[in-house]
């Protein structure tokens, strides 16, 4: 008797804290205010309001008088992308940019989809929201929200919005597209208290998603956007009914991790591991700090003191361009730090690259983009989410050419219910951008994978 109470016990105490440790892997936040002063008193404006991007002569005379300002420095001989952004060609760059770039053609490009904004706890949310033309008989639009990152903006996705609102093939499935700017970012507000970090932009567009009347949606994300949508799935993981992400650094690296990366090259089989995996990852020393290091400089500097070069980057459109179009040389193929133009137009249009410039410019948001970064590693390594697994089914794209590559066995620490991983044939850390059919494709894959295992 005494040993079947026993046991009893034991089962119930080991059933009460699976039951319990189960709880604890939601995420949880509670309401911020992030508008100038105190929240007034009342309830909050829920009014959404439809927003076109406009111009001015005034904004493009100031902005050729500060290109034509602009102060040339000599790049140091045979040195290519290797201190950054080459001067020789960046007057190149800046000639076209101040003498046949169209940013009114670019801004009625911007204007096709139908753009609007709403006020969220205090501050006005921007987003497109692209409803499909048409859609079969019998069947409804699946509701997708698309989330960017940095340097990027909401235009990174306009190449791929079409190729899920409109799919060419019959047995494709149809999307209704919500793409937010990230608090900060492009036209959304930037916030005006410290501390805005992933988890509350998750929080706002768990908000933002029940506001246009979504219950449950698919949600996607690269570069701060894997992250946002990570903790949307997080914090509300009935709502996400998948999440598809091209990025998923190891947040919090467990023991198999530590032991795959020890033991990977000798033993690939025992990990997983294939020859893009060993290709990546070794040696380790070269390819995980090394490169790291050589990345990395900008994300010290935002991390810690954003205001100090934001403030250069904001008066100065010439400056701005260099900082960032870098990013889109070196973060799509870090070989492109050995030509002299960094292989920007190899994969991508001049136009195209100085829509995404003029969208940080026009808005003025290259200090609050940089504070993100602020206000995500100013609370450190261990923030809750870090260590929380997600339990929403989950599809990686892993693109050959990320930033930092990540095997299918990292992906499972933290993504417990990994149902697609690709290998992808092309494509680095812009993937929506640089690739949008490829990217389009393992959408489609995912989703209909997620919808035929909910039937």
């Amino acid at each position: 008797m005494f040993t079947e109470v026993l046991v009893g016990l034991v089962i119930g105490g080991l059933i009460f804290f699976l039951v319990q440790r189960r709880r604890n892997h939601v995420l949880k936040i509670e309401d911020g205010w992030w508008g100038a002063g105190a929240p007034p008193d009342g309830e909050e404006d829920v009014t959404i309001r439809p927003f076109k991007v406009k111009t001015s002569d005034e904004e493009l005379e100031d902005l050729y008088s500060r290109i034509d300002q602009t102060r040339p420095v000599d790049s140091l001989e045979d040195s290519q992308f290797h201190y950054g952004f080459n001067s020789q060609y960046l007057q190149k760059v800046v000639s076209y940019w101040r003498n046949d770039f169209d940013w009114r053609r670019q801004v009625d490009k911007l204007n096709q989809y139908p753009h609007f904004k709403t006020k969220i706890e205090g501050i006005d949310i921007h987003y497109l929201h692209v409803k499909p033309k048409k859609v079969p008989e019998g069947t409804t639009a699946i509701p997708l929200i698309m989330v960017h990152g940095w340097p990027g903006s909401f235009y990174e996705f306009y190449g791929l919005i079409p190729l899920l609102t409109e799919p060419s093939d019959p047995d494709d499935l149809v999307f209704e597209v919500v793409c937010p700017s990230i608090p900060g970012y492009g036209f959304s507000e930037a916030p005006h208290k410290k501390g805005f970090d992933s988890v509350c932009a998750a929080h706002i567009f768990h908000k933002l998603m029940k506001r246009l009347g979504f219950q449950q949606f698919y949600a996607h994300g690269g570069d701060w956007g894997w992250l946002v949508t990570t903790n949307m799935a997080q914090l509300d993981p009935k709502s996400v009914k998948g999440l598809h992400v091209n990025f998923a650094p190891p947040s919090k690296p467990g023991l198999s991790v530590v032991l795959s990366i020890m033991l990977g090259r000798r033993f690939p089989k025992l990990f997983g591991f294939t020859d893009m995996d060993i290709q990546r990852l070794y040696p380790c020393m070269d390819k995980l700090v090394v490169e790291t290091i050589k990345e990395s400089g900008y994300m010290h500097i935002q991390a810690t003191k954003p205001d100090t070069v934001g403030r250069g980057l904001n008066d100065s459109p010439v400056g701005l361009a260099a900082y960032i179009l870098e990013k889109f040389s070196t973060w799509t193929d870090h070989d492109f730090r050995n030509l002299v133009d960094g292989g920007l137009t190899r994969k991508f249009s001049l136009d195209d690259l100085l829509t995404n410039i003029m969208i940080y410019w026009v808005s003025g948001c290259i200090i609050p983009s940089m504070r993100f970064y602020k206000e995500n590693f100013g609370k450190g390594l261990d923030q809750p989410h870090s260590k929380i697994p997600v339990y929403v089914p989950t599809g990686f794209a892993c693109f050959p050419n990320e930033l930092m590559h990540t095997p299918k066995l990292w992906v499972k620490q933290k993504y417990h219910k990994l149902v697609t991983f690709t290998p992808m044939l092309r494509g680095g850390h812009f993937a929506a951008m640089e690739e949008p059919q490829l990217m389009a494709e393992d959408i489609q894959k995912f989703t209909k994978t997620v919808e035929k295992k909910k039937k």
